[in-house]
């Protein structure tokens, strides 16, 4: 779900805040899009409620990122039990103008997969933003 449809209340939106910031600090010419899907039937069909969206686009298609805009979706569990919500882990997919070209995900091996992937300094960089924003929207669950 869109990252300005999520923040919903004061801490969310500082999260998402972090995270903008976090990967401008390392990618600064990367403009960020906190609304990455369109608001139609068909999209909306498809998008996870139980996901904080954030999408950056580059200037041009970057040699080392092999792409030229990346998705980023933070994905969420609340536990029933206890009743907190946490995130579990962070898919994140480069596209250019053939649609996706790779992917990351921090749910499977925590590698890049894909027809044109990052370079692997991109993909290291790239895992431990992935930490951070693990950090960042579990702190409040002390994990």
């Amino acid at each position: 779900m869109n990252a300005s449809e999520q923040a919903t209340n004061v801490e969310l939106a500082s999260n998402i805040a972090t995270v903008v910031n976090l990967f401008k600090f390392e990618f600064p010419d990367a403009k960020s899009d906190l609304k990455p899907w369109k608001n139609d039937p068909e999209t909306r069909e498809l998008i996870d409620p139980d996901s904080i969206d954030i999408g950056f686009h580059f200037p041009g298609i970057s040699k080392s990122w092999r792409s030229r805009s990346i998705l980023i979706q933070i994905r969420f569990y609340q536990d029933p039990i206890n009743n907190l919500r946490r995130a579990i882990g962070v898919e994140v997919a480069g596209f250019d103008h053939r649609g996706e070209v790779w992917r990351l995900s921090t749910v499977d091996n925590w590698s890049c997969v894909g027809i044109s992937e990052p370079s692997p300094e991109i993909e290291e960089k790239l895992k431990q933003f992935c930490r951070h924003i693990l950090e960042v929207f579990n702190q409040q669950t002390g994990k």
